[in-house]
């Protein structure tokens, strides 16, 4: 296999202090996005965007950089073995499965941890779902994904035992955007999450190269509570360990509801330059919502430029945004959504996100 050095990774190296040793060349080609994986979440969630560093907020994340270092987050996309030829049961053994064992390239067992405050997806069980996954080299193969057993528990060790034994979705050579060799460089394919799920699971993702016997998995965390792909867990935010539909701590930024009646999850869809659209899920509590308004203030230059299932204002950095009539009645424990176009650098978490009633 051609081993491919990223400059990439040199230049948050060096910005960190981090001195590459010679004839230890990264091996870079990609893991899942959407929804994400332990490496790319906390990786997102320890890189300071100013020197490079890797800071950790996350408190898993945290105990996995201080088992494998910050190796592991620079090279985030590199969860391979490349002896794999696309093995999974048998080959990586029980407690191993997120690092990919232990033959890899680098040294990722900090993300084996049995925790339950990784970085959380929360997602919607049966929902159709686009994923992605990050094309850092593009290579030919096999994207399979597989869901763990009702029953799973975060606080053990992951086991084979503990996943179903096919997997739930699986697509060869799926089209790309972007990249290679970027953040946002990924393949994307639309597929259907598994049925009759609730509460806390583990999607294992398997990528097989087709051209050579290299192979990378991961494990992304995630819940099944109604969710659209709002994830918690990363820069500081809320901890994913007790997730439900009614409670704020499903926000990624800082909801407030003072009514105790609704709550706000806030969102980012799609970026480019110089703009990027996101979406906000309103959730009502253990009481139906009759009217509702959601506030923040961004955290830089952003500008709302469009709202839609919704009736949205912005003053300065201050957004308001009301119900339209169809939508302004939110059932007990339900949500309603709205999206929105916004200029500037895309912001992953808003301040002072509050959800009023009436």
């Amino acid at each position: 296999m051609r081993l491919l050095r990223v400059a990439a990774v040199a230049l948050f190296a060096a910005a960190a202090g981090i001195v590459a040793l010679p004839g230890t060349p990264a091996q870079a080609h990609g893991a899942i996005q959407v929804p994400g994986s332990r490496t790319w979440f906390c990786y997102q969630d320890g890189r300071n965007p100013n020197t490079g560093a890797i800071e950790p907020k996350n408190a898993a994340c945290a105990a996995a950089v201080a088992q494998s270092g910050v190796t592991s987050l620079y090279n985030w996309f590199a969860v391979l073995r490349s002896d794999g030829a696309g093995r999974v049961s048998g080959f990586i053994p029980d407690g191993q499965l997120c690092s990919g064992g232990t033959g890899g390239p680098y040294n990722f067992t900090g993300f084996n941890l049995a925790r339950a405050d990784w970085p959380t997806t929360h997602l919607t069980a049966g929902a159709n779902v686009q994923f992605k996954y990050n094309n850092w080299a593009k290579h030919p193969g096999t994207f399979s994904l597989y869901i763990t057993k009702d029953g799973y528990d975060p606080a053990k060790p992951l086991a084979w035992s503990d996943l179903e034994p096919t997997p739930f979705d699986q697509v060869t050579n799926p089209p790309a955007n972007g990249g290679p060799g970027t953040d946002d460089g990924h393949y994307y394919w639309n597929g259907r999450l598994p049925a009759g799920k609730s509460g806390k699971h583990l999607i294992y993702s398997v990528w097989s190269r087709s051209d050579s016997q290299e192979t990378f998995y991961g494990c992304s965390d995630v819940v099944f509570d109604g969710g659209n792909g709002e994830v918690t867990g990363i820069g500081g935010g809320p901890s994913p360990s007790s997730p439900s539909p009614s409670s704020p701590s499903t926000s990624p930024s800082t909801p407030g509801n003072p009514s105790g009646r609704c709550s706000a999850m806030y969102s980012i869809v799609s970026t480019w330059s110089g703009g990027f659209q996101g979406e906000v899920m309103v959730h009502a509590g253990a009481a139906a919502v009759n009217g509702w308004n959601i506030s923040w203030t961004w955290p830089g230059d952003q500008k709302i430029a469009q709202v839609w299932s919704g009736k949205g204002t912005g003053t300065g950095s201050l957004v308001s945004v009301n119900n339209e009539n169809w939508n302004a009645n939110v059932p007990a424990n339900g949500h309603v959504t709205f999206g929105f176009l916004a200029s500037g650098a895309a912001a992953p978490q808003v301040q002072n996100l509050t959800c009023t009633t009436g």
